[in-house]
């Protein structure tokens, strides 16, 4: 899904940012055989017709449902009653959910404002951002709506930004998903709003969390440049927005934690190793477990 390959989409969520609640609602409604289309689906999720479609986009957004709505492997692992996380309680969770929302790229936003669009501009407005989905686009030769690209980026914020009004809020059941994670950051106004992402050392991210997006990416391989999981698209550093520092703490930890990974640094080459291939879902069995 990267590169000139990746599919651009800006649309689907009829203007409705991702409610904590609203995963696990649509969840147990799959899970109970019910679909998004059917007309009673309002009364069973609680919610109004068109927010029923948003949270069909955000299970497909989230991976946790397929194209067919059918519900995934990682869908029941964390939104079963008896699974790692059903209420999204420890944020832990909202990381992971983070990391997946840009893995699976299907909401292109995500993906280019943490994988690309930072990496190009610290700082960056609404402008900035349409100006380069525009380029991008042109690059893959698809024709994409000014508007729908600049909404969606306001979408976005609402994902991790709290207005005014919500901050004075603790319990906001309005706010998004990830407001808490402070991954976006007002900048002030220069003509209109600014933003950034930074990259800190992001002590609050579990090193579980760190050792499973870097066991998903490696894909069986048996060693990762530290370099490559700083500044990769889809590596924790440039989905997290971790720094060098935080990813040597949190490496450096797992290395005394578990005997299966080694931590070499030979020739300026710094390297995570596996002794063994770690399967993603049993680091988060055993993080979860604990």
């Amino acid at each position: 899904m990267l590169g000139n390959t990746l599919r651009l989409s800006f649309s689907g969520h009829d203007s409705f940012q991702c409610r904590q609640q609203w995963l696990k609602k649509g969840y147990d409604h799959r899970l109970a055989g019910r679909t998004f289309q059917e007309e009673d689906a309002v009364v069973h999720l609680g919610v109004g017709k068109n927010m029923v479609g948003a949270i069909r986009y955000w299970m497909k957004a989230f991976d946790l449902i397929d194209q067919a709505d059918e519900l995934t492997l990682f869908a029941h692992h964390l939104f079963a009653d008896n699974g790692w996380d059903p209420y999204l309680e420890d944020q832990a969770s909202l990381w992971l959910l983070h990391y997946h929302l840009i893995k699976k790229a299907s909401a292109s936003s995500y993906h280019l404002v943490f994988n690309e669009l930072r990496k190009e501009k610290v700082e960056f407005s609404r402008s900035n951002f349409v100006a380069f989905v525009k380029r991008r686009a042109e690059a893959a030769a698809v024709l994409v709506n000014d508007k729908t690209v600049a909404d969606d980026f306001g979408v976005m914020l609402k994902m991790y930004l709290r207005t005014e009004a919500q901050q004075k809020e603790i319990e906001d059941s309005f706010s998004g998903i990830f407001t808490e994670l402070d991954l976006i950051k007002p900048r002030g106004k220069r003509g209109e709003d600014i933003f950034a992402v930074e990259s800190t050392e992001r002590n609050e991210i579990p090193d579980a969390i760190l050792l499973y997006t870097i066991a998903d990416q490696l894909r069986g391989g048996q060693s990762v440049n530290l370099v490559n999981i700083e500044q990769d698209a889809g590596q924790a550093g440039t989905v997290f927005a971790l720094n060098r520092s935080g990813i040597t703490s949190k490496i450096e930890r797992l290395v005394k934690a578990n005997p299966d990974l080694v931590y070499s640094d030979h020739a300026g080459v710094r390297e995570l190793q596996f002794r063994r291939p770690l399967q993603p879902f049993d680091i988060l069995n055993h993080y979860y477990a604990s």
